[in-house]
């Protein structure tokens, strides 16, 4: 038995409806990744438009790539940085006070390497209140990081992260707990 990817079948996945994902395709390709520094108030109002739920005060600077904005939630006074990439087969919950830094990476979809038809093995991801995904870092399919977690730079994390935890490595393990100075 080997790999056929001949055979491959998305099983449950749907992108959507086909005029709104090759409408999307484009307002993603021309404004969302583009270096272009449009201003946030048009992207957020893009991602409303497009069926995601967004709150206040959204960041969300050039080169992003969002692939279905209807199964994306993001909370309040949130940051997205430069060149990431939220490839959201499955939904995305961001939480309020949330940063995901330059070039990070939340993937909710893999292969399922054990069937020779190589098919889609899907999570949700959901970053609770106050997380910090550090640069070039990566969330798995089916992962939470709990509240005021951070996933170091370069980090992958494939297990859930408890809240107020530092992690850190590739697979990401804890650190140490993360404090906060009062204000």
């Amino acid at each position: 038995m080997s790999t056929d990817l001949s055979t491959f079948d998305p099983g449950d996945y749907r992108a959507g409806p086909r005029l709104k994902v090759l409408l999307w395709y484009f307002v993603n390709y021309y404004v969302f990744a583009s270096a272009f520094p449009w201003p946030y108030g048009v992207k957020t109002w893009l991602l409303r438009l497009f069926g995601a739920r967004v709150g206040a005060g959204l960041v969300i600077k050039p080169k992003v790539r969002i692939k279905n904005p209807w199964r994306l939630t993001i909370g309040d006074h949130c940051w997205i940085g430069e060149s990431v990439w939220i490839d959201n087969l499955a939904d995305v919950a961001i939480g309020s006070h949330v940063s995901v830094s330059q070039g990070a990476m939340l993937l909710t979809g893999n292969h399922d390497y054990t069937v020779p038809s190589f098919p889609y093995r899907l999570g949700t991801i959901r970053l609770e209140d106050g997380v910090w995904v550090g640069a070039q870092a990566v969330v798995c399919p089916g992962v939470v990081c709990g509240s005021h977690a951070i996933l170091t730079v370069g980090s992958v994390a494939s297990k859930p992260l408890d809240a107020w935890g530092i992690y850190a490595g590739n697979p990401a393990v804890f650190v140490r707990t993360r404090h906060m100075q009062p204000a």
